[in-house]
């Protein structure tokens, strides 16, 4: 399904070869003030056009249809210019390795246009950009850790890295490091839609994501209790460390909500691959054609920002008890 949330719901549409993508928002309250320019500082963040991503260039500013007051919807459509559809035909007969076109065309007997595409996160991110006023003063800053395994501060390394995969026709992931600060206490519900649940539904959602850890994370199995727990520093609820990432029995405890998410190398890559010729029924040497990122995970921040913002909007118009930061109802 294309629909995410309850209270604070999200329909995406369109596909990346399709005339557009977009998403309709319902229950932003009406009195929201909402422009195009309130876009523009997280559009340009994911935007393409960098090194190390794909030379398709759109220009993703949105069209706004604001029918809060007839039907309660919001919709944010963006146009589609610069595909060719050329670049698609040759994976019906050769599904690109890793990608999601055999299981496409398994399922629904056609690739959708590119439904399962990176340009899909478009319409997430401009869905965070109302997400984010509706949750402020929560603030959620996601930023890049690692590319191919070098640590994201280190450019010169990192610029090496993607230009020596750039010319191998090959692809690198990343890791992608989330804080949320100013979360209020008691955010989430126990078990099936704790908050690490919830959050983990959206990030998934994301093309390419493929973990999710929070707090100590995977790093937890190897401690003992005493290195893992939060000892309690104030009667806020303040702890020495945060080896929890801000969230206890599914609600949020009031210390910065923390979390990683894992972003594989892109599918595509020119490099020959030996792989399956559906149409030929025998094996063949490919090079996937087209224009791909070599590193998706370079503009997924902002994207990662903007899921966790529909997760903690759809929790605050759903009413879910909280207090403020350091007020805990004990």
């Amino acid at each position: 399904m294309d629909t995410f949330g309850h209270s604070f719901r999200l329909d995406i549409f369109g596909a990346s070869h399709a005339p557009c993508v977009g998403v309709t928002l319902h229950g932003v309250p009406a009195s929201l003030p909402v422009a195009a320019d309130d876009f523009t500082r997280d559009l340009l963040r994911r935007k393409s056009g960098a090194p190390g991503t794909t030379p398709r260039i759109e220009e993703d500013r949105p069209e706004i249809d604001d029918r809060r007051d007839v039907d309660g919807t919001l919709t944010l459509t963006f146009a589609n210019r610069n595909f060719r559809d050329a670049d698609y035909r040759v994976f019906t007969d050769i599904p690109r390795p890793g990608h999601a076109d055999f299981v496409a065309l398994a399922r629904y007997g056609s690739l959708r246009d590119g439904w399962f595409s990176g340009r899909m996160t478009l319409p997430l991110v401009a869905a965070g950009v109302v997400a984010k006023k509706l949750v402020a003063p929560i603030c959620i800053d996601a930023r890049l850790l690692e590319v191919g395994g070098v640590a994201a501060d280190d450019t010169a390394a990192v610029a090496a890295q993607l230009q020596a995969a750039a010319q191998e026709g090959d692809s690198l992931g990343g890791i992608v490091e989330c804080r949320c600060t100013d979360v209020p206490v008691g955010l989430g519900e126990p078990f099936f839609d704790s908050l690490e649940s919830l959050l983990s539904h959206a990030l998934f959602s994301i093309p390419g994501i493929r973990g999710v850890e929070f707090g100590d994370g995977f790093a937890a199995a190897r401690m003992k209790g005493s290195e893992h727990n939060d000892p309690f520093i104030d009667a806020a609820g303040h702890t020495a460390r945060n080896g929890a990432g801000g969230i206890n029995g599914g609600l949020t405890n009031g210390n910065p909500v923390v979390f990683r998410v894992a972003v594989k190398p892109t599918s595509s890559i020119r490099k020959l691959q030996r792989t399956f010729d559906f149409s030929r029924g025998r094996l063949t040497d490919y090079s996937v054609p087209g224009r791909h990122d070599v590193c998706f995970a370079l503009r997924v921040p902002p994207v990662v920002e903007a899921v966790t913002a529909c997760v903690f909007a759809d929790l605050r118009l759903s009413g879910t008890t909280a207090t403020a930061p350091g007020k805990p109802d004990l």
